[in-house]
């Protein structure tokens, strides 16, 4: 994100905020959001920004964010569907502490709530089929496979360490309803994997959607929604390019930036 003048974009609480030292403070989606986050631990990338652009809600649904980090996608999904009700489930307390202070920051309480926890023991704190979405960035990684961040924020981030994406399908399989949708963005390497643990769950892929950097360079990312207890089918749509020749946003991935907003009362 770049750094705008704080006096050409304020939001109305901007001067409640407290900013630590080792933490920034900048605008997302020309100053409609303000964010919170660590100068040089886990900072949320574009990858985040394609899966809030690409996931579709319906009017009041109850959406589940696991993995939250800074709370950026429950932020985005408030202000994109003011009728939506969202939780954030994160496991590192310092991420934890951000997402609630960057809900707060912006004018979404109650509307966001920020659950500390491991998204293994959703069982514990949550009831079941309590959602109709669940989104997810999951760590990407297996052990091993590269090498370990020393930042313990981005290790956790992007490798398998307190979670993985068979804890996130399990998860899902708990708090979806029937028909219930998971939508989730994984690198396309491991296409094969993350469409193998989603049917071992019994969730079914319906719209699968690559990610190429460049038109002509192969897929980065692959986004999938998949639902719950649904048909065998999928839809594939033509893949989202992100960058044009120069390092601009294509037309589509600059308007995944763009935000109108609706802050709680």
């Amino acid at each position: 994100m770049a750094v705008a003048d704080l006096s050409e974009l304020t939001p109305p609480d901007i001067s409640s905020a407290v900013v630590r030292p080792d933490e920034t403070l900048e605008p997302f989606g020309q100053g409609r959001l303000w964010v919170l986050q660590k100068k040089r631990g886990y900072r949320f990338s574009v990858d985040a920004v394609i899966l809030a652009g690409l996931t579709i809600l319906r009017p009041g649904e109850r959406v589940i964010d696991l993995g939250t980090g800074c709370g950026i996608i429950p932020l985005i999904m408030a202000c994109r569907y003011p009728e939506a009700v969202l939780v954030g489930v994160e496991s590192q307390a310092s991420l934890a502490d951000l997402a609630v202070r960057n809900v707060r920051l912006n004018g979404f309480v109650p509307r966001i709530t920020i659950q500390i926890g491991p998204m293994q023991e959703v069982r514990r704190y949550l009831p079941p089929a309590s959602f109709q979405v669940v989104m997810s960035n999951p760590p990407y990684r297996p052990l091993g496979a590269g090498r370990l961040n020393p930042q313990d924020e981005k290790a956790h981030a992007r490798h398998e360490l307190q979670g993985s994406l068979e804890a996130v399908a399990m998860a899902a399989r708990y708090l979806l309803p029937e028909k219930g949708r998971l939508s989730v963005i994984y690198p396309a390497w491991r296409t094969v994997h993350l469409l193998t643990v989603l049917r071992s769950q019994g969730l079914e892929p319906k719209i699968m959607r690559f990610i190429h950097s460049r038109a002509h360079t192969p897929a980065r990312l692959v986004w999938v929604e998949a639902r719950r207890a649904a048909g065998e089918e999928i839809e594939v749509p033509a893949p989202l390019i992100v960058y044009q020749d120069h390092r601009q946003y294509t037309a589509e991935m600059a308007a995944l930036f763009e935000l109108p907003c609706h802050p709680s009362p």
